[in-house]
């Protein structure tokens, strides 16, 4: 890049953020200020300048799910702009604080950016339409009902008179903004619903964006860090006499897990904390291995008795009643994000002052995390929110990459950028916890099923999450998709699960716990359609019988993978169902198997998510989750020796590649009366789907993910 690219770039990050004007926009070769100038905030969501240029603001993070596009969608739907003049800018962390949280919720997860904030950005594109509307009347001396709004225009029916939104946004800006408006039904959406093109994509493929990774300011310092081994653990001895003739060290910064080295280079940096002569303190984690952690959680599974997350009926007489009962438990490992940028954060301390710039899933906790590492007050913070290379819960409740920053950038007088290490990456995530499952079931005389019960055991992200609180509640997502979201009408079921804690340190994964379910649920589903010798596709539709939603997405699956038409020889098919973050999702999986070496051809997946704001949007989150749910069932393994894990970058801890990604077709099956997710539920019914259809091809069945450590040459 140019030297005035740089310095461009540099202007950008010093201005973002510092208020409620521009804090992300992706016309990145405009200062805040220019962007801002003479614009008027019709309502805290749409600002709305003399050229008409309409901006709206994001309280949700952009992380590649397309969200800045279909929430601009909502608003502008409603707004009745022109969507070529529509901008997008961040919510700013600093201003919700300061305007007593008018923005709301600044947190991205659970697949439920649209979902739980749709009802009021709509409002607010309805109520700055009418104040827009009453504006221009007000000027004519009309009734506002005489005007209409639309592509930023406001007409007088009967006079032909018309005036943009931008020649009368300072006059609707003082306008008291009405109690009642009304929203659309989706029938007469006009933008909403359509697939658009994300508004990003062409300054991504000309890299105009800042990601926190590219964040460059005047003489800023860089960080690397080594963080304890085993999980945990504490720093005990650093020796810094190995570095001290190396070039460019300003610092080594000792904390209690961890140590950085802090340079005038990242590689410097980097190259130095590895080379630090180091000794830790397992603090008696270092026998823990995945087989004593295997033994730990098995032993749940065999617990007298555990919490209970539904009960329907009475198991136990019903499995007196069986015809045949079925027994199976599956295993799945711990799994790391593996995200594209690896954790990173840069700070700058001065008295009474911190400022981050940062990527975070919730901005919010950002602020108040980089506030306690600083010892300053919230007001004392400002945050800069930059685009995410990859969120997948792992940016998001717990974001200790903030915290080390500060603590870091303490010891410096300069700004200091800490990025870490791919190696610290995998070995120091927060991991989708390992878990056990055994299932049980009585069968009729048709092989159906009459009783069931599922006990589950591991750890739970959400006792992690709150570290010495007794849990006396109910964890529902221990339980998700086996208890409320439970599909089959089994009249006598029980999900129950015992909690067994690891030092292996867990937090949110996309879909979180609904991936093991679905993968236990499904598995073992098609375990029971089996001993039935019913087709599976048509087992599950018998047990649909009260889930309408689940029976449509199913039936379209099916439909457009074809599953009445024979599949190209060598080829097989495997099915799964799965309702996660208030979707419905089911998915064909076709596959071959040649000398024990799986390859996925295509993957049909269908979804009903209520209501469709951008389809193309859908479509691309399908395929990448997609792609996220087979990297973690084909390779996805974090296996614990020493109290440390053992992978550690790429070689080790495989990503599904370019010349393995199967053929994804997406069906939508809105049913238009409800608010769901998308990013999330299609990676659950992955894994299950295709393991079906191994067993289709091969006879034998996968009950322990990956698949990487299965045989698939071998004969049953």
């Amino acid at each position: 890049m140019s030297s005035g690219g740089e310095i461009d770039r540099r202007a950008f990050l010093l201005g973002a953020g510092a208020g409620c004007g521009l804090a992300l926009g992706f016309a990145i070769a405009a200062s805040p200020s220019a962007v801002a100038a003479g614009a008027s905030e019709v309502d805290c969501w749409v600002v709305i300048a003399p050229d008409n240029a309409v901006t709206i603001r994001i309280a949700r993070d952009e992380m590649g799910q397309g969200v800045m596009t279909s929430l601009a969608m909502l608003v502008a739907e409603e707004l009745e702009c022109d969507w070529g003049q529509i901008h997008t800018e961040f919510v700013s962390p600093n201003e919700n604080l300061r305007r007593d949280r008018v923005w709301g919720d600044l947190s991205t997860g659970a697949s439920r950016s649209i979902s739980s904030s749709q009802q009021y950005l709509r409002r607010a594109g309805a109520t700055a339409r009418e104040m827009l509307i009453a504006a221009a009347a007000a000027r004519w001396g009309v009734s506002a009902s005489q005007c209409r709004a639309r592509l930023g225009r406001i007409s007088h029916e009967v006079s032909g008179r018309s005036v943009t939104f931008g020649e009368v946004a300072d006059e609707a800006a003082k306008i008291e903004p009405p109690t009642e408006v009304r929203i659309k039904p989706a029938s007469e959406w006009t933008l909403a619903g359509k697939p658009r093109r994300r508004i990003d994509v062409l300054d991504k493929i000309t890299a105009q964006p800042v990601y926190a990774i590219d964040v460059r300011l005047p003489g800023m310092l860089y960080a690397a860090i080594r963080q304890c081994p085993v999980f945990g653990g504490a720093l005990q001895t650093v020796d810094e006499d190995p570095i001290r003739t190396m070039k460019g060290i300003h610092r080594v910064v000792r904390m209690p897990d961890a140590v950085a080295v802090v340079a005038d280079s990242w590689w410097r940096a980097n190259t130095a904390v590895r080379t630090l002569q180091v000794s830790w303190d397992d603090r008696g984690n270092g026998g823990v291995s995945s087989e004593s952690i295997r033994a730990h959680v098995a032993a749940g599974l065999d617990a007298p008795s555990g919490q209970v997350g539904r009960a329907d009926g009475d198991v136990a007489a019903g499995m007196t009643r069986a015809v045949r009962r079925i027994e199976a438990d599956y295993t799945v490992p711990f799994v790391a994000h593996a995200t594209m940028e690896p954790q990173t954060c840069t700070a700058h301390v001065r008295k009474d002052r911190v400022e981050v710039w940062v990527p975070t899933q919730d901005a919010a906790t950002a602020l108040a995390t980089a506030a306690l590492a600083g010892g300053v007050s919230d007001d004392k913070v400002v945050v800069h929110r930059m685009l995410l290379g990859g969120g997948f819960g792992r940016r998001g409740t717990i974001q200790e990459y903030i915290r080390q920053a500060v603590l870091i950038a303490k010891e410096v007088e300069q700004p200091v950028k800490l990025v870490w290490s791919r190696e610290e990456d995998i070995q120091h995530d927060l991991y989708r916890p390992f878990g056990m499952a055994r299932l049980v079931a009585g069968l009729d005389s048709h092989g159906m099923p009459i009783a069931w019960s599922i006990r589950l055991a591991g750890p739970s992200f959400v006792a992690a999450i709150l570290p010495g609180s007794k849990i006396n509640f109910v964890d529902r997502s221990f339980v998700s998709g086996l208890a409320e979201e439970m599909p089959y009408d089994v009249p006598n079921y029980v999900v129950d699960y015992v909690i067994r804690g690891t030092p292996v340190p867990l937090g949110v994964w996309r879909a979180i716990n609904y991936t093991q379910n679905a993968f236990y649920k499904e598995s073992f589903v098609d375990e029971m359609a089996h001993a039935a010798g019913i087709d599976p596709y048509r087992y599950r539709r018998a047990l649909l019988r009260n889930s309408p939603k689940n029976l449509a997405v199913l039936d379209a699956a099916a439909r457009k993978a074809g599953w009445d038409q024979p599949p190209p020889a060598g080829v097989f098919r495997g099915i799964a169902l799965n309702e996660a973050c208030g979707s419905y999702c089911a998915q064909v999986a076709e596959v071959s198997v040649t000398d024990g070496r799986v390859r996925v051809h295509r993957v049909v997946s269908a979804i009903d998510c209520g209501h469709v704001v951008n389809p193309l949007s859908i479509e691309m989150q399908t395929q990448g989750a997609i792609v996220f749910a087979l990297t973690a069932a084909l390779y996805g393994e974090i296996a614990i020796k020493d109290g440390a894990a053992e992978q550690s970058n790429f070689d080790t801890y495989e990503i599904l590649r370019i010349d393995r990604v199967p053929k994804v077709e997406t069906a939508l099956v809105p049913s238009g009366d409800f608010w769901g997710g998308v990013g999330e539920p299609p990676v659950p019914p992955l894994a299950p789907a295709l393991c079906s259809a191994i067993f289709a091809a091969t006879g034998k069945r996968i009950r322990s993910l990956p698949l990487k450590n299965h045989d698939l040459g071998k004969a049953t």
